[in-house]
């Protein structure tokens, strides 16, 4: 989940290295092509599961049009309102979209270490917006702050989208499909439905290699590559969970911003990636469990003569240390 995070925040800072390509072109090329390499990929696991995805088509295709209208959000909000405050919203708000949804169609209870968590990491998304929009004023004015809230606003359609495909491929695995048939059915079928959009804007994608190589990256490597990660994380913690440790996203993202971009992150906006590091080591941090208390089996008297010596079953007599006896051998002691 956090290496999927990482290569998932250098989406922004790579989409700056091609200007002349717009943000839905981009997120068409990046999300579809990458969803139809996973279909690809996964082409033998869907077939022989097809009964089970005919069964949750509902799932498949809410699932499916959640990826169809993420990237179009996604990058529409970093174009509007910049790389590291279009990905901290974006990916800021997808927890507690994710916890709703549990909440409400599973019914699961929510940890107090999951809440501890994602306070943390929504009070530094808070924190990096709020730097940003401040900064957007100072330098541009009241026209860039209009464009910084119309990127939030689309940021938070992209959290909510993010949540939902995550959730869907997530009940796809608890109902018995594999991580690879879920991930490849709801990409591949998101990535078909990107296709129009990337026939419609895709054309300064080719215009050029720079902008050719930039849209290659971003399908093969964090769409691709990244998805496939997240797919193996999902069989294993829930939506929530999964979308709360992608807060590394944003704070990776705003990063690259300021280190490759020339983007200024104010100390503000350092504070909110600090909170955002704290949520992460709350969350990943194992857990000490309590040693189980172990039975006390009554102790067993033996001895020839009755002179009431005890040895516990199983301990064969006079060894100077315990030895585990064959079935046969503490019948005999006995």
């Amino acid at each position: 989940m956090l290496l999927a995070s990482v290569l998932w925040g250098t989406t922004g800072t790579a989409a700056t290295f091609a200007p002349s390509v717009g943000p839905l072109a981009i997120g068409a090329v990046a999300m579809g092509l990458g969803g139809l390499l996973q279909a690809l990929m996964a082409a033998v696991r869907i077939a022989r599961e097809v009964s089970g995805l005919r069964a949750q088509r509902g799932v498949v295709l809410l699932g499916a049009m959640a990826v169809a209208i993420y990237p179009l959000a996604f990058y529409s909000s970093m174009h509007l309102a910049g790389v590291a405050a279009g990905t901290v919203v974006s990916i800021g708000s997808a927890p507690l979209a994710s916890a709703l949804i549990e909440r409400v169609v599973d019914g699961r209870r929510l940890t107090r270490r999951w809440m501890l968590g994602a306070a943390l990491g929504l009070s530094g998304t808070v924190l990096l917006c709020v730097a940003e929009a401040t900064k957007a004023h100072a330098t541009s004015g009241a026209g860039s702050v209009r464009m910084t809230v119309s990127g939030v606003g689309l940021g938070l359609v992209a959290g909510l989208t993010y949540a939902l495909y995550s959730w869907a491929a997530h009940r796809l695995i608890n109902r018995g499909v594999s991580s690879g048939a879920a991930m490849g059915s709801v990409f591949g079928l998101g990535g078909v439905l990107l296709l129009p959009v990337l026939l419609a804007t895709g054309a300064p994608l080719v215009a050029s290699w720079p902008n050719a190589a930039v849209g290659a990256y971003m399908a093969l490597v964090p769409m691709f590559i990244g998805y496939v990660l997240f797919g193996w994380g999902l069989a294993h913690v829930p939506a929530s969970t999964a979308t709360t440790l992608s807060l590394l996203e944003p704070a990776v993202a705003a990063v690259l911003a300021v280190l490759v971009v020339g983007e200024r992150l104010p100390l503000l906006g350092w504070g909110g990636i600090t909170l955002v590091v704290g949520c992460l080591a709350v969350l990943t941090t194992p857990q000490r469990r309590a040693p189980r208390p172990q039975a006390v089996t009554p102790p067993l008297k033996t001895g020839s003569e009755g002179q009431g010596a005890f040895q516990p079953p199983g301990v064969a007599i006079g060894d100077s240390a315990p030895t585990a006896l064959t079935e046969p051998e503490q019948v005999s002691a006995s």
